[in-house]
Formats: C-alpha cells, sequence, structure tokens
C-alpha cells in the first residue's frame, strides 16, 4: 500500500525558504521552492543539497513570485530537475523579473566580494548565474484560478487568488486520494488593489498547511504614524528612504504616498521609484489594471483604467546605475523607495551606506524583518550595521510601520481557516519565526478544536 506524505524542507521553524515536497511511490510534487534567508546559518542553508535528487521531482507548484518561495527555483533547475513549473499568469510574468534579477544580485555581489576581498571564499560563487535562472523560466506553465489540472501521477492542483500580491494563490492538491490545502501566503480583506482572498473552498481536507508569519499577532490599527515621519523628516531637511519589496508593498506605498500628497497630508517632494526589478512589477500592475483582471479590485480598475493610479505628478522611476547614483546622500528633501525590503541586496544597501550616517534623513521601514537581515537590526537599536564589509553607524531616525503588511494577522488567518465546511484531519503550521508557528498551532487547537502541529525542518509527515 503507498502512503503520501509530505515532507517539510524550509520553512519550518523560520518564515524563509518555503518547500514542502509531495511523495507517494516514485512520484514527487514541490511545492514552492524558495530561498533562505536572513540569518546566516539560514542562508548558508540554500547551498545544502536536497534529501533528494532534484531530477526526481515531477513537478513543483508555485504559490507566488516572491524570493523566500521561488528564489530556489533557478538552483533546483541547475541541479537536475526537468519538470514543469505550474503557476498563475502574473506570479509567472513577476518571478521572471525575480529570478533573473536575484541571479543578477548573486552575481554582482560575488564580483564585489572578489573585488573587495571580503568573503571567506575564493573566489566567491553565486548560488546560480542569470543562464540558471533563464532555464527555470522556461519551464513555467500558466495555469487559471479555479481549474483543476494534473500536474503529475494521481496529482491534481487548483490555484485560488490569496489576495497577498498579484497572481498570488492558496493551492488546493489532490494526492493520491489525500485532499490538501496550502495557504502560500494569506492576503488580507482590505488589500488597497486586490480583491480578498477567496474563501475555503467547500469539502474535508486531510490536512491544512497553513503559513503563520504573524500568527503570534495581530496587526495594529493603521495610524498617522506615516506621514508624520515624513513630515517630521522634510520639515528638518532631510529625506525619506523606504526600503520596500520590489513586488507589491512598493505599488501600496506609491498608492498611498500619492492619496496623502493628493489631500495635502505631506508635502509634494520628489519621489523616487530606485529598483530596475519594483519598476518591472509596476508594468504588471499597471496592465493588470488596465485589462480589468479579476485579481484587481472592481473598483479601482473602474476608477484608474487608462490612468496611473501609483504616480501623484512627482513619480521619478529611476532605471539605471547612474540614474539611481543622482539621489545617493541627497541635499534636498525627497522619498526614496529602493529593494530590498528587508535591506539585504539591491540599490537600497548603496542608500542605507549613504544616508543611515545622517540624523536628518530618515529610514521607514514598512515589511516584516526577517532575523538576521538588516532591516531587523535596524528595527532592534543597533547602533550600526554592516554593508560592503564595514561597519556603518546609525544616526539616521529610524520607523517601523507594521499597518502596511500584506500579510494575514491572527486574527484574520483564524477567521479565513473557521470558512470550512467541516473540520480537517490534521493543520500543520509553517512560514513562521520560532514560537510564532507554535503559538498559532496552540492556537488552532484551543480555538477551533482541531490537530494541530507545527513541524521540525526536515520532519516528513504521513497524510
Amino acid at each position: 500500500m503507498l502512503n503520501p506524505k509530505i515532507q517539510f524542507l524550509g520553512a519550518a521553524g523560520t518564515v524563509t525558504g518555503s518547500r514542502f515536497l509531495l511523495s507517494c511511490g516514485e512520484t514527487k510534487v514541490m511545492v514552492d521552492a524558495g530561498l533562505f534567508q536572513g540569518l546566516k546559518e539560514l542562508r548558508l542553508k540554500n547551498w545544502n543539497p536536497l534529501s533528494i535528487n532534484p531530477a526526481e521531482i515531477d513537478a513543483v507548484i508555485l504559490t507566488h513570485a516572491h524570493l523566500d518561495h521561488c528564489g530556489y527555483l533557478p538552483r533546483l533547475v541547475k541541479d537536475g530537475f526537468k519538470g514543469k513549473i505550474h503557476s498563475t499568469k502574473y506570479t509567472a510574468a513577476l518571478a521572471d523579473v525575480i529570478l533573473r534579477d536575484s541571479a543578477r544580485i548573486q552575481t554582482e555581489d560575488a564580483k564585489y566580494a572578489a573585488k573587495k576581498g571580503f568573503s571567506k571564499h575564493d573566489p566567491p560563487l553565486p548560488l546560480y548565474v542569470e543562464a540558471d535562472a533563464a532555464r527555470a523560466i522556461s519551464l513555467f506553465v500558466n495555469e487559471p484560478f479555479h481549474r483543476r489540472i494534473q500536474v503529475a501521477e494521481q496529482t491534481f492542483v487548483t490555484f485560488y487568488p490569496s489576495g497577498h500580491i498579484l497572481g498570488s494563490a492558496f493551492v488546493e492538491v489532490e494526492f493520491f486520494g489525500k485532499r490538501l490545502l496550502f495557504t502560500g501566503d494569506m492576503g488580507r480583506p482590505k488589500h488597497p488593489l486586490l480583491i480578498s482572498p477567496d474563501l475555503v473552498p467547500e469539502g474535508h481536507f486531510d490536512a491544512i498547511i497553513t503559513e503563520s508569519t504573524y500568527g503570534d499577532r495581530e496587526h495594529v490599527p493603521a495610524t498617522t504614524e506615516f506621514q508624520d515621519a515624513i513630515n517630521r523628516t522634510i520639515d528638518r531637511g532631510g529625506s525619506v528612504l523606504i526600503p520596500a519589496f520590489a513586488v507589491d508593498r512598493t505599488e501600496v506605498i506609491l498608492i498611498e504616498l500619492r492619496e496623502l500628497m493628493e489631500t495635502g497630508k505631506i508635502r509634494r517632494v520628489p519621489i523616487y521609484a530606485d529598483s530596475p526589478m519594483a519598476l518591472k512589477a509596476l508594468y504588471f500592475y499597471r496592465q493588470a489594471i488596465d485589462e480589468s483582471s479579476p485579481e484587481i479590485r472592481a473598483e479601482v480598475s473602474r476608477n484608474w483604467k487608462g490612468r496611473d493610479p501609483f504616480n501623484p505628478g512627482t513619480l521619478v522611476e529611476l532605471v539605471t546605475v547612474d540614474e539611481s547614483k543622482t539621489v545617493n546622500n541627497p541635499t534636498s528633501p525627497c522619498i526614496i523607495i529602493s529593494a530590498s525590503g528587508m535591506g539585504t541586496g539591491g540599490r537600497v544597501v548603496h542608500h542605507l551606506r549613504d544616508m543611515l550616517t545622517n540624523p536628518l534623513h530618515s529610514v521607514v521601514l514598512v515589511g516584516y524583518q526577517a532575523l538576521g537581515t538588516r532591516g531587523r537590526r535596524l528595527v532592534d537599536g543597533e547602533p550600526e550595521v554592516k554593508m560592503h564589509g564595514v561597519m556603518v553607524p546609525v544616526r539616521a531616525e529610524i520607523e517601523q510601520i507594521p499597518s502596511f503588511s500584506v500579510h494575514a494577522d491572527a486574527d484574520e488567518l483564524i477567521a479565513w481557516l473557521s470558512t470550512t465546511s467541516s473540520p480537517p484531519g490534521q493543520v500543520l503550521v509553517v512560514h513562521g519565526e520560532a514560537g510564532a508557528a507554535d503559538v498559532f498551532s496552540n492556537r488552532i487547537q484551543s480555538q477551533l478544536g482541531w490537530r494541530s502541529h507545527a513541524p521540525f525542518d526536515g520532519e516528513a509527515v504521513e497524510l
């Protein structure tokens, strides 16, 4: 008798590196293939070989295009994976951008480390190169929402909108007679652009695999902190640096800045969007609005079709490196939005290096900051942070604004899970920092009365 099982190869005991392997007999299907980010001991795990040969994996199901869910795909392909990668249309489009950018950054960082000699490796090597990313991208197959598709032997998947970022989905997977639900990253009911997550599909699930990024807390209501931080900084002659995830967070921040400027709540100053990846993502969001994509709220497409909801009239898009350098260490008030959102790489690192030492400036963090990242160190009040092998003193004002999160919090996740038509066989809680997953698992048991467990890294669970 064949016993289907799931093995947790990432995002167990940590919030990054989502990789879940379904196996039964000779059939192997992976749900998400993300990079570990944050703490050095986590990042080093990206170099560890998988517990199985990637060539044995029949297919990958991808929930969305964030790096901690898709960023390992080029390495998987480099190491022998040749199957199809199933995702929604806009997940494939955004992953194309993100994976190429990731390969480019890793290659550039390796070259920079070799040039400056601050790596312990000789020579420093990237995890993968752009050719690997291109091969991974060639394996994508675009799938529609709400349609049951076979991806491997006795394996079927259905994608449902999750409202987290453009293209994001939670997925129903039927695997050798077992019915599973993977939340991916669950969005919130009030995203300014995207529709609310679909309800849980009808019927019994043998297992629900749920994220728990904010499993031990609730989001604070929106306040005036964001505009207050901007006004304080501009009033003293400084500039605001906003490290923002290139996909979705940049769009959400630009919407908010436009509304604040149009209502006179902040002054009209130049807004510099300084991330090639964010600018490419902006193109797809504009396209989705213009084509009235079913992922976009109807009123957004109705009101903004053919217009730009992201530009208050002061937006400047910086494409090239030379254009980016024009806003290094700004001398007159402006707002710079740059990736990455946790300050781990990309152009924002150069802006942080230049701006952190100046008490006139502010760094406003608007997203989740994983353990071990520069963003987390700034939030935790560390007096200096390391960039390009040099410790940089922190003299700028640091603000964290949690209200922009597009991750469901604990209450929102419980409310969503409660829409199931019958209790699942078990709940497996992942994608949370150590502690958060356990807290959320315990809450599921006590509040919903369901069997729940937060698996450890590498654990295999029979379905």
